[in-house]
């Protein structure tokens, strides 16, 4: 049967007018997303947002520097009072100086950059967490630092004597080996928020015991110069171990951030993550200048804690 010239047939295209090509309807293989997948990925901040951004962050770092006292060993001082008891007897002397954080947290922050700095070097993009036995290794070297720190606590108080003698060299030992353990999880943490994933496969951070083995040798040769007292270290372990907080809170706070604005896995290079560094900085710093006003306006003191033995 004929089609009548007013009955349009079905199976036939649409013609373009003159002039023009018919348009394609989109192939599925060519759109890289899902229309949900789309509507999902976060808009990039524009120009003039990022640089808002930074131009506040920055000022927040200016301001953190220009409030507190001069001289790096002070900032450094100022720093470790927002996380450090910094009780006299329980700190490492150089000289008639003390360090700006108590042995053990002298320690975990030294343990911390240590391992940090390695990964860096030799696991640039380690995105997996070690193997589940020197994971609990590495657990059990904050185990070792939890127990030491009660039983230093437990000497605290006259007439209570713990289950051995409280020392700064055993302080600064546990702390550094907790510190392997926090930089050793928080590493693969990190680099698996900060960079876009790529086909490449996955790379631990540490593949086993023998690697664990050598960080901890690393360990005990900064924890022998740490303890030796002598004036060259006061500088480096000061500011190394001071330097090591603000390195920590940044990167956490670096994390949050990517993740809550959804730009988590996105970033090629280093350029591109410095806006969200920036905000991490400028918030650790921030964060630090509140606690250290809370403390000092509540003991009135800039080292020990009112009530404690020094």
């Amino acid at each position: 049967m004929q089609l009548s010239m007013h009955e349009p047939d079905a199976d036939a295209k649409p013609v373009a007018p003159a002039g023009r090509e018919a348009e394609k309807p989109p192939d599925a293989a060519e759109c890289p997303h899902s229309p949900d997948e789309q509507f999902a990925l976060p808009a990039r901040p524009r120009g003039w947002q990022r640089r808002t951004l930074v131009a506040l962050s920055l000022s927040v770092v200016v301001l953190f520097v220009l409030a507190t006292p001069a001289g790096l060993l002070n900032k450094a001082d100022m720093v470790g009072y927002a996380i450090c008891h910094r009780i006299p007897s329980h700190s490492l002397l150089v000289g008639e100086r003390p360090l700006p954080l108590c042995a053990r947290c002298t320690g975990t922050y030294l343990g911390a950059m240590l391992a940090l700095g390695t990964f860096l070097i030799a696991r640039r993009r380690a995105t997996e967490l070690p193997p589940l036995p020197v994971l609990l290794t590495l657990v059990s070297f904050s185990v070792l630092m939890a127990i030491d720190g009660l039983n230093s606590y437990i000497n605290l108080f006259p007439g209570r004597q713990g289950l051995y003698e409280p020392h700064n060299t055993l302080r600064l030992l546990t702390g550094t080996l907790n510190g392997l353990m926090m930089g050793s999880i928080l590493y693969p943490v990190a680099t698996g928020t900060f960079w876009r994933l790529s086909d490449r496969p996955p790379v631990r951070v540490l593949r086993g015991f023998r690697e664990l083995g050598g960080l901890v040798l690393l360990a005990l040769g900064v924890v022998g110069l740490a303890s030796t007292g002598l004036r060259i270290i006061l500088y480096p372990v000061a500011l190394i171990s001071s330097a090591g907080i603000v390195v920590v809170l940044t990167i956490v706070i670096t994390v949050m951030v990517l993740v809550l604005s959804r730009r988590e896995n996105t970033a090629k290079s280093w350029p591109d993550l410095i806006p969200a560094l920036l905000v991490g900085l400028a918030s650790s710093l921030a964060l630090i200048g509140i606690v250290d006003v809370m403390r000092y306006a509540l003991t009135g003191v800039l080292s020990g804690l009112p009530g404690l033995p020094s």
